[in-house]
């Protein structure tokens, strides 16, 4: 790798035993949001309250979510990514 690559990439947070990479697709209103999974299942997910003031989630963003055990179409959305960082994430073949 030449330093300019090493110098652009960072450490990103990787997704836990329970959680999955999502691109948002749709925006439904009342903090809640469409995402495509890693996992190939589409999912309504909740934007959890510490997040709804401090980070602003658009379309095509990429995030981490939180599928709920009792309801698989379900989930709770943990971390949202900058673009900067998606398409490291993308090159590195995180996510497509």
């Amino acid at each position: 790798m030449s330093d300019d690559e090493n110098e652009s990439r960072r450490d990103l947070r990787m997704p836990n035993d329970d959680e999955v990479f999502a691109v948002v697709t749709n925006m439904l209103g009342a903090n809640r949001i469409r995402v495509r999974c890693a996992d190939g299942v589409e999912r309504t997910a909740r934007i959890p309250g510490r997040m709804q003031k401090r980070i602003w989630i658009r379309e095509d963003d990429v995030v981490l979510v939180e599928p709920w055990d009792w309801q698989d179409e379900k989930a709770d959305v943990s971390w949202r990514y900058e673009k900067s960082e998606a398409d490291q994430l993308r090159r590195e073949g995180h996510i497509q």
